[in-house]
């Protein structure tokens, strides 16, 4: 008898102070993916989607106009966008103007994320992101010194939030050896309706596929590591409740469809690095000098 319900994978309840059991250290081991429930109340996640709206609301439309596309890079080659590895900016949706450049909408409903250094940058989205639990879950998954390197915070707008293409974090965020982690937060429901994520479990074991980097020129550049397909039999969706984290390794292949839906699905995501591997300047994120990557200590 074919069985026609969609696919799931295992929810476990977010462990108190953090501490992940042999069961989920194991199962991350196994599936490259972990999705801890309740992780976080629901006034944490309405304080932070009331700060992302805050800088939403200060930031000029008309001063800057990137778009950020994983479908036709538009924003590679912008320097607001190669530079922004240590500061706050805001992006738009492919979707958020007409033919003349004018916006479709209003300015709220057209933004496709804020990064990527909010963490640092700002003390509401630094607080929430240095979570001693989320330090703890960082140090069970085997991080000998974590780094919180990089951060968007995703609106998945109503209509018009773009497709995320199947990708690795790791492509972005290299290190040598491969020690990416994604901290998903997820500030409204994820449902298959408003875009959720899809994973592959397993698929982390599988190698690199792209490098994404600055070449000799500083122009941004994606090498092709290996060509195979990625199975899509395997994917399957990540729809969690408010409040909840999903922990990705940095080669889990993720993606997540478009948002056709009226209703968003605001997400936070925290990327960490390990310290004590090496992080080529070459990396598309860079830092000033002034401003390294820090780790889970709140005065730097």
């Amino acid at each position: 008898m074919t069985n026609n319900t969609t696919p799931s994978i295992q929810k476990f309840a977010a462990p108190a102070g953090g501490i992940l059991s042999a069961e989920m250290k194991q199962f991350f081991d196994d599936n490259g993916v972990l999705v801890l429930e309740d992780f976080v109340s629901k006034a944490a996640c309405e304080k932070l989607m009331t700060q992302a709206g805050i800088i939403v609301d200060a930031f000029d439309p008309d001063e800057f106009r990137a778009v950020f596309s994983t479908t036709n890079k538009s924003h590679e080659g912008n320097e607001y966008f190669e530079k922004s590895g240590d500061k706050i900016r805001c992006f738009f949706e492919e979707g958020a103007f007409d033919a003349d450049g004018n916006l479709k909408q209003d300015k709220a409903l057209s933004i496709n994320k804020i990064g990527h250094a909010q963490h640092d940058l700002d003390p509401v989205f630094s607080a929430f992101s240095r979570n001693p639990d989320l330090a703890q879950v960082a140090k069970d998954l085997g991080m000998v010194q974590p780094l919180l390197s990089q951060s968007m915070y995703i609106f998945k707008q109503p209509r018009i939030g773009g497709e995320v293409i199947c990708h690795q974090d790791s492509t972005f965020l290299y290190t040598e050896p491969h020690s990416c982690i994604g901290m998903w937060f997820a500030m409204e429901d994820a449902t298959l309706e408003n875009g959720c994520m899809w994973g592959l479990p397993g698929h982390h074991k599988s190698p690199l596929k792209k490098r994404h980097y600055r070449n000799a020129e500083g122009k941004l550049v994606t090498e092709k590591l290996n060509d195979t397909a990625w199975p899509e039999e395997d994917r399957v969706p990540l729809e969690v409740k408010q409040g909840s984290l999903i922990v990705l390794h940095g080669q889990l292949p993720h993606l997540s469809g478009a948002n056709t839906s009226d209703k968003s699905r605001q997400a936070y995501t925290l990327h960490l690095i390990d310290g004590a591997c090496n992080y080529p300047d070459t990396n598309w994120l860079s830092r000033s000098p002034d401003m390294p990557f820090r780790g889970f200590e709140i005065d730097g």
